[in-house]
């Protein structure tokens, strides 16, 4: 198993980011992430990195699909890759109608159509083997559409790219969208993901990876995990209970929470309700402290350091390949790094 390193929406505070970045470098830290939703995006950031470190992969989790035409994110891709000379994984995802609609001003639509035509597209443009056209239900390059000039033609990027496949990885929750990832992205970005709980996700890996007729050996599974560490165990839960309760009360409206169906699939129905009751009723406070204890322990490392380093051996026995790792700490780095 790998680590990686989440930097999340660092672009204002890219410069306080940078030593620890230097030093997951340094200790053999496999990758490093950063996130955009509707502030700082990850691609600038990304450049940053790559110009600032030697061996350290850097990614995306992740670009917003909804955000670039499939065209762009190609040429940002093999872009990025170029720079980074070969280290660049295109971690891609939809984000939510409240940011797709709200933000980007542009209609969320049926995501696993979208998804498959996006990720086809890109794949071409990056292989360059001819010039580009696609005809689907979302996409249509050249554009045929009835305000078309009728003047566009395929085209080759006019950049040789460094590789001819760079890893597409994928953010995905839903049943249907892990099954998805799994038949055509190299690697799958899950948040909050349980070791103890994988089986509700392994029946949707296995169906997407057997239509594609590959291997799980040949998929990565990079899970986020928050971390904190501290002697005291439960103030340790209490910093990653905010941002639990973020997501499973805040992050959608209610019955659109792809976050909250996640907890409630995990068996925490009761406090998934609580939790989103609470946070709508903008008592955030009180909805981070009904997160249960125990879904902080399984989603993220909490605790004193040889309790988290025990904790791996869960994390090891799951189908996780890397572990991506929230934390500002460069001593966890260290740790865990030598604890694998």
């Amino acid at each position: 198993m790998k680590l990686g390193l989440n930097i999340g929406y660092s672009g204002s505070s890219i410069t306080d980011v940078l030593p620890l970045v230097e030093h997951a470098d340094r200790v053999g830290v496999d990758s490093v992430w950063a996130a955009e939703a509707y502030g700082s995006d990850a691609v600038t950031v990304l450049s940053y990195l790559a110009a600032r470190t030697e061996r350290i992969k850097i990614g995306s989790a992740i670009l917003q699909m909804p955000a670039r035409t499939p065209a762009n994110t190609a040429m940002t891709a093999m872009t990025l890759d170029a720079l980074s000379g070969g280290r660049f994984i295109l971690g891609l995802g939809l984000s939510g109608p409240q940011v797709v609609e709200g933000w980007h001003g542009v209609p969320y639509g049926k995501p696993l159509g979208r998804t498959r035509e996006y990720v086809e597209i890109v794949r071409k443009a990056i292989a360059r083997e001819e010039p580009l056209e696609y005809d689907g239900e979302h996409y249509q390059i050249p554009y045929r559409g009835d305000d078309a000039t009728g003047l566009g033609k395929p085209l080759k990027s006019i950049l040789h790219p460094l590789r001819s496949r760079i890893p597409i990885y994928l953010a995905a929750i839903g049943p249907k969208n892990v099954a998805l990832t799994a038949q055509i992205a190299d690697g799958w970005l899950p948040i909050f993901y349980s070791p103890e709980r994988e089986q509700i996700f392994n029946e949707h890996l296995d169906t997407g990876l057997a239509e594609a007729g590959r291997s799980p050996d040949d998929f990565d599974i990079a899970a986020s995990v928050m971390v904190a560490v501290g002697d005291d165990l439960e103030a340790c839960r209490n910093q990653l209970r905010p941002m639990l309760a973020l997501y499973i009360g805040g992050m959608g409206a209610r019955g659109k929470n792809f976050y909250n169906d996640l907890a409630r699939r995990y068996g925490f129905e009761q406090a998934a309700e609580t939790i989103q009751d609470l946070y709508l009723e903008g008592r955030k406070d009180e909805a981070a402290a009904a997160v249960p204890a125990e879904l902080v322990d399984e989603v993220a490392l909490v605790g004193p350091l040889d309790r988290i380093t025990d904790r791996l051996a869960a994390w090891k026995a799951s189908r996780v390949g890397t572990m991506i790792l929230g934390t500002y700490q460069p001593e966890v780095l260290t740790a865990l790094t030598d604890a694998l």
